[in-house]
């Protein structure tokens, strides 16, 4: 696994390219009652980035039963 530097990196490489749309999600470490922060941003066009996250969400549906990082508990939520 890469270090957290490289990582960052990789992140700010992909990010610095010019793109014509992209969305970035982030979140904060889950407080003590197990809330967290989420952020989006995203540049282009509302309409395709609710296709790309629309995309990204049916990809992440389709391998929750095998994902081993998602908790059993965890919730995907369909967007509409």
């Amino acid at each position: 696994m890469k270090d957290k530097d490289q990582e960052r990196c990789c992140i700010k490489e992909t990010l610095s390219k010019k793109h014509a749309y992209y969305i970035l999600i982030t979140c904060d470490i889950p407080s003590d009652d197990g809330e967290m922060q989420v952020e989006m941003t995203y540049e282009g066009d509302a309409s395709v980035a609710a296709y790309l996250l629309q995309g990204a969400q049916s990809v992440i549906a389709e391998h929750h039963d095998t994902c081993a990082l998602l908790p059993r508990s965890a919730k995907i939520v369909e967007f509409s």
